[in-house]
């Protein structure tokens, strides 16, 4: 499913879900130091699931300041 802001853009696309996290694929996860691990998105940010589509309640370029690394910190 993708991930999408409350703008409509694209936040990633779902791995699938671990505990109260959302896994985004490695695809996904930016460039730099954060290039080519997973990032988590807390389900807490979920406001809709339509069809496809997983809607944040955040527009896309807040919700990834929200993306969390593996162990919890922020991305």
């Amino acid at each position: 499913m993708e991930v999408i802001g409350a703008d409509g853009a694209h936040v990633g696309t779902v791995d699938h879900l671990e505990g109260n996290r959302i896994k985004l694929t490695k695809k996904d996860s930016g460039e730099g130091s954060h290039e080519g691990h997973h990032h988590y998105i807390a389900t807490a940010l979920v406001a809709d699931i339509e069809g496809n589509q997983v809607r944040l309640s955040a527009n896309a370029d807040v919700a990834v300041t929200f993306e969390e690394e593996s162990d919890g910190r922020q991305a």
